[in-house]
């Protein structure tokens, strides 16, 4: 891989991978059973090259703010180099979000330009939010039809079939280590946006100290299905195996049976999922192996029996392999680890996996620290851990209790510059260069991270989306009560853990109100509007008032701090 102490910014470091693995395969992407696209780094490059050079032609500065909506394919990755490599500062937005949400964070970015996909482009046009981002000035739609409705955005195919009839090359421009390259936004972050600014320097460091763990190099095979807007996929589905001469594989579907002969076809080496991809992969191997007859099941426990002990130190790949033919041929015969993250990993689950001799390097990590903080390193593998610090980050636990137990703290070249137009924010989240992460943990005798939950009001489903129960409360804006707000119920009766995050609505009633079937039909109609992840799983009452500032504002803590009195299994009323 390149030396990426050497470099400053991210757009050179891209510029040297391509010239020097030109003749590797850097792309595949496919769509069903058939390619669609397969890229050298030399064919990436051309491409690259004369999108930025119709950018630049299009008045694209050093510093400008571009907007990325699109699926996981090609032309992503194609754009972002061609903002890197003119100086630019990416914007990467989750595709999955509403077109209001997307038009609230590019408006909140101040971006001038938008690259989006057709298939995406028509709602996106037609939402309210539009009108909200007015620095925006173009539009560029990828594979849309002759005859299709562009809504005043312009064909991105277009502008590289401009740009290759002017023999002039882009001109590149260079960017310091402190300048942003990345404004990220955590996935279903709603409500107040918290755009993460992340420098070249935090990219290239992250990268230097997740690659010196898990190794990429020309012949591995990366398959991206998380989203590449995505802290995770952008790391190791771009930046890693780029600088690595490595290949990346997408999948514009992600039906079952097509994930699955992915794994065959390319030969996966590597694979990012979030931890409910991998409880259902896992479900789809044990009715497998459940299925067998009672022989063959007896014969199979004791391969994985056998596999286990022999692999209790370090991963032993080829020996698994052997042992558990069946299992690693049906994932391509090559898949060395799955990577999770985004949130919590049920211990067992990892264990399951490794004991199949399928390593799962789960880690801990933020947007706000560039990715990861902590990954196991597999020497040996901990599944009742997130593993150990990576190189270059300093990790502390601050004011523990009795048990060790306190807040998760982080300093390194890693941690965000700060928060977009949010000084006060910037200011509460970092102090004196530490990171507060608002999440419980301690160190074991090993070194190794334990988490036990959260100091701050929020919740991670296991998509990896991050819920604050304050952008909830929107959904039950004309409930007909007295008062009302939402919180985590392991913010209010700390649980030390990490699986069973739930919300719950506060509730205090009017005079002469009572609980009863007709009010939570009401709260349930609400609730059933939202999308599944927002939802609430209880109800809690309160007959006093809300502490609230003489400007009416909620004084979340003090209510917190009275409702963590009351005894949390009789105080949530299910719905």
């Amino acid at each position: 891989m390149l030396d990426l102490t050497k470099y400053f910014c991210l757009g050179a470091a891209l510029k040297d991978a391509l010239e020097k693995f030109c003749n590797e395969t850097c792309l595949i992407e496919a769509d069903r059973d058939k390619e669609k696209a397969r890229l050298t780094y030399r064919d990436f490059g051309a491409q690259s090259m004369s999108l930025a050079r119709a950018l630049q032609d299009a008045g694209f500065a050093p510093g400008t703010r571009a907007s990325m909506v699109m699926t996981n394919q090609s032309k992503w990755l194609i754009s972002a180099y061609a903002i890197f490599y003119s100086g630019g500062v990416l914007v990467p937005i989750d595709w999955m979000l509403t077109p209001d949400e997307q038009w609230e964070l590019i408006a909140h970015s101040k971006a001038q330009v938008l690259v989006t996909e057709f298939s995406l482009w028509p709602r996106l046009s037609k939402a309210n939010g539009r009108a909200t981002a007015s620095d925006v000035k173009l539009v560029l739609v990828t594979e849309a039809p002759a005859n299709g409705d562009l809504a005043g955005a312009q064909r991105w195919e277009a502008q590289l079939e401009r740009s290759c009839n002017d023999n002039a090359p882009p001109q590149f421009v260079p960017r310091q280590r402190t300048d942003i390259a990345c404004i990220g936004y955590s996935s279903g972050t709603g409500g107040r946006p918290k755009g993460c600014m992340l420098t070249h320097e935090n990219y290239l460091e992250q990268c230097s100290a997740l690659t010196s763990i898990y190794p990429f190099w020309p012949g591995v095979h990366y398959l991206s299905i998380l989203p590449t807007s995505h802290a995770i996929d952008f790391m190791v589905g771009f930046v890693g195996p780029f600088t690595c001469g490595a290949t990346v594989v997408h999948l514009r579907t992600l039906r079952p049976e097509f994930f699955r002969d992915a794994f065959r076809r390319y030969k996966i080496t590597y694979v990012s999922v979030v931890p409910l991809v991998l409880k259902n992969l896992r479900a789809v191997f044990q009715s497998r192996f459940d299925e067998l007859p009672k022989g063959k099941r007896r014969i199979f426990n004791a391969l994985v029996a056998l596999n286990k002990a022999l692999t209790k130190s370090h991963p032993r790949p080829t020996l698994s392999r052997k042992l558990l033919a069946q299992v690693h041929q049906s994932l391509g015969g090559e898949l060395r680890t799955i990577i999770v993250g985004g949130a919590f990993s049920e211990p067992d689950t990892l264990q399951f996996f490794y004991d199949l001799g399928i390593p799962v390097a789960n880690g801990y990590g933020q947007t706000e620290a560039c990715t990861a903080i902590t990954v196991n390193d597999l020497k040996p593998f901990r599944a009742d851990t997130v593993g150990k610090p990576l190189p270059g980050i300093e990790v502390k636990i601050a004011e523990p209790d009795s048990d060790g137990i306190g807040e998760v703290r982080v300093r390194s070249k890693t941690v965000m510059a700060g928060y977009l137009d949010d000084p006060e924010l910037t200011a509460e989240t970092i102090v004196d260069g530490w990171l507060h992460t608002g999440d419980l943990g301690r160190f074991d005798s090993t070194g190794h991270l334990q988490l036990f939950g959260r100091r701050k009001n929020m919740i991670v489903t296991p998509q990896g989306l991050n819920i604050f129960p304050e952008n909830v409360e929107g959904g039950f804006d004309d409930l007909p009560v007295e008062e009302f707000c939402v919180f985590a119920a392991n913010y209010i009766w700390p649980q030390r853990t990490m699986v069973g995050e739930q919300l719950v609505l506060v509730l205090r009633m009017k005079k002469d109100q009572t609980w009863d079937d007709t009010l939570r039909q009401q709260i349930a109609a609400r609730n059933n509007k939202l999308k599944n992840y927002q939802r609430i799983q209880g109800v809690v009452l309160t007959g006093d008032e809300f502490p609230r500032t003489t400007g009416r504002r909620l004084k979340r803590h003090l209510l917190k701090d009275r409702l963590a009195q009351l005894d949390r299994d009789h105080a949530i009323l299910p719905l």
